[in-house]
């Protein structure tokens, strides 16, 4: 198996979080989403690019998926 990076580029973790998480984020949402705040944690690599740590990826994944659920109607 190969390993992961450990920091991957906008559109790598666009891919990793559809691939490992099922979560579908373009990767113009991704760069929204360090603007505005709400999104993966990230790190400045020079003045224009941007990297997120795998390990980053998967606790926000984590946080955005719910426990399972029998109806609509649970709150948690």
């Amino acid at each position: 198996m190969t390993a992961l990076p450990p920091r991957m580029t906008r559109p790598e973790a666009s891919a990793y979080l559809l691939l490992q998480h099922g979560i579908r984020r373009k990767v113009g949402t991704l760069a929204k989403l360090a603007v505005l705040g709400g999104g993966p944690a990230f790190r400045k690599i020079g003045a224009r690019t941007v990297a997120y740590d795998v390990s980053e990826l998967d606790r926000w994944a984590d946080d955005m998926v719910s426990a399972p659920r029998s109806n609509t109607a649970q709150t948690s």
